[in-house]
């Protein structure tokens, strides 16, 4: 088998920022949303899994990474303007699109907005509307990234996690290897905040039925921030949307890391069954 093509980072020019892409393999375009606080970092083992096939396309959300903050307001929907800019720099008239968490409320606005550039959908860990125990989540989430308080803000963190993963021996150095990928500046630190703000501001819930897209909802039972059955309501929503529902350990908000044996596969043969040409 060929080791798929790990294209040089570059930044390109989306409306009033420079934002930082980095591409995988060559196929068909797969373009990847980031969730509150990520870089496109997080997606290098996924990435390059799904490159045999895809072109992959991960890139920094703006104020994160390697991406200008620029000027106004964050919200799901600018992100959703920023998703289209992006393609439209890249020269890609239609792709598959995954977001996760907060990617996947902006994959979810793209979709309404631009549904002739949304091939087939994959919302991962996503929700339609905020309710109270959500919020709550979120808030309390968000607090220390309001403060500056870089390390409350990671350590509370560790409920994107299953109970297993946070008390085995393998946590401290996946940890490792996850801190640097981590907001550090101030500016990027103030971003976050902003970013938890769109989370608590989503709502989709009465459009959703406009997607057209053919959709993968992943959900986990063990989810925190983003409940099981938000994933349950945003798949009834959409119109033949298809549910998927991990159960029993590992199947928490970062279940794609903990069960990425079974998570890599399930996205691959999904966008496999609606191939754009």
């Amino acid at each position: 088998m060929t080791t798929p093509t790990v294209h040089a980072p570059r930044t390109v020019q989306v409306g009033d920022i420079a934002a930082a892409v980095q591409e995988y393999g060559d196929g068909e375009p797969l373009l990847v949303i980031n969730g509150t606080s990520q870089s496109l970092g997080f997606w290098v083992d996924l990435a390059q899994a799904w490159a045999d096939t895809y072109r992959v396309i991960t890139y920094d959300l703006r104020g994160m990474g390697g991406s200008e903050r620029g000027a106004g307001e964050i919200s799901v929907a600018s992100l959703a303007a920023d998703a289209r800019g992006l393609l439209e720099a890249l020269g890609v008239d239609r792709a598959h699109v995954l977001g996760y968490s907060l990617g996947s409320a902006v994959a979810q606005e793209l979709a309404l907005a631009v549904p002739e550039r949304v091939a087939s959908l994959v919302l991962y860990c996503t929700w339609g509307r905020t309710d109270g125990f959500q919020r709550a989540m979120l808030i309390g989430l968000a607090h220390p990234w309001r403060t500056g308080d870089l390390e409350a803000a990671l350590g509370a963190l560790g409920v994107a996690f299953s109970p297993q993963l946070l008390d085995s021996p393998e946590f401290g150095s996946l940890i490792g290897e996850l801190l640097p990928l981590f907001p550090s500046t101030e500016q990027q630190i103030r971003t976050t905040a902003e970013q938890w703000d769109a989370d608590l501001a989503h709502d989709t819930l009465d459009r959703l039925g406009g997607i057209t897209a053919p959709t993968l909802v992943v959900a986990g039972e063990q989810d925190l921030l983003t409940p099981p059955w938000h994933g349950r309501q945003v798949a009834g929503a959409i119109p033949g949307a298809r549910l998927e529902m991990f159960t029993g350990p590992g199947s928490s908000h970062a279940l794609g890391t903990e069960r990425g044996e079974e998570f890599v596969p399930l996205v691959a043969e999904f966008l496999g069954e609606h191939p754009m040409s």
